[in-house]
């Protein structure tokens, strides 16, 4: 499915995107820069760079491959032979169980703030349809949410718990962000791009010699708005925002949004509606900014203080916008 560049752009899950100022259409070439708009991982992407198109294409089949092996609803994926196993050993691709072994380490050193098994909750939400599950099943999936069930040897994945389910959606385009652009740099490109659905990472610096920049969609604006509130300048490394408005609907004049409190089942209340992060590594950025909605805005600041390796900008309720003193955006 090709999307264009305004669609992309506009997505509602693109709470960071590119400025792409100069770059080609999907598929043109001008001086062998590429891009390829496609949607994947349940929301709008993007691939390009200076590259052939034989390599272009092979960065679109990652991604793509990655969704048929990661994501949780489809059953013939790692994730849905794992999760329908009922708690039996199940062989899986080796970038799988590396995938969640690392997301684990993610799960312990947020003490369970980011938790993989949050798919036994997850499960019973629909953000598309406006779906409330009813109190009843929440409080009977929320005892098997717990990432100490989940079991990696080798490429077996065990769950321990036979009804606790696995989802990646918190921190797989992280993840595959890093390896698209790692395989295109061991492939000699040196001027690259991945969006997915606002995680952006970047390799080197843009054709011309300059930065990249990245903004940050101001979190007030509406869905088809191409509004930013900051960005960041880059030649190389990742930004990676969540927000709260990102996937939400209203019923019963209560508003819901789409990142569950693992503690309770249902979405997470905080101070903050936004929270991007600045990386080497673009899976740092999704395993650390859904902990940071769990802390809320003065402790999440006080943390990414004690990170240099992460530079942090928050957006509170009010709109105000707080950076951890490493810095690294500028507000618009």
């Amino acid at each position: 499915m090709n999307i264009s560049r305004r669609t992309l752009l506009r997505a509602p899950l693109a709470a960071a995107s590119l400025l792409l100022a100069g770059c080609s259409n999907a598929g043109r070439v001008a001086g062998r820069q590429l891009q390829s708009s496609f949607f994947c991982f349940d929301t709008a992407c993007a691939v390009g760079g200076v590259m052939t198109q034989t390599q272009l294409d092979a960065a679109v089949a990652r991604c793509r491959g990655f969704e048929a092996t990661l994501s949780r609803t489809m059953a013939t994926s790692d994730v849905g032979r794992i999760n329908a196993a009922g708690g039996t050993p199940v062989e899986v691709e080796p970038e799988t169980a590396e995938l969640i072994v690392r997301a684990l380490e993610y799960c312990r050193a947020s003490e369970g703030s980011f938790d993989i098994t949050i798919g036994a909750v997850s499960e019973l939400w629909d953000f598309h349809e406006g779906v409330v599950p009813a109190p009843e099943a929440v409080a009977q999936a929320l005892p098997h949410v717990g990432y100490q069930n989940v079991q990696v040897e080798g490429t077996t994945v065990t769950l321990a718990d036979p009804l606790a389910r696995i989802d990646l959606g918190g921190i797989a385009k992280g993840y595959v962000s890093d390896v698209v652009l790692d395989e295109l740099a061991e492939a000699g490109v040196t001027s690259a791009y991945v969006n997915l659905g606002g995680n952006v990472k970047v390799l080197g610096a843009k054709p011309d010699g300059s930065p990249w920049r990245v903004g940050v969609r101001d979190p007030k604006a509406a869905a088809e708005q191409e509004s930013s509130v900051a960005r960041v300048e880059l030649t190389g490394g990742s930004v990676v925002t969540s927000g709260l408005y990102e996937r939400q609907f209203e019923q019963d004049g209560r508003r819901y949004w789409h990142i569950l409190d693992p503690r309770t089942g249902y979405p997470v209340e905080s101070d903050l509606v936004s929270a991007s992060i600045v990386s080497e590594r673009s899976i740092d950025g999704d395993g650390y900014t859904k902990p940071l909605f769990m802390m809320g805005a003065e402790r999440a600041l006080a943390w990414a203080g004690e990170h240099p390796e992460l530079r942090v900008l928050l957006i509170d309720q009010a709109g105000e916008r707080t950076m951890c003193p490493q810095g690294a955006f500028e507000l618009l």
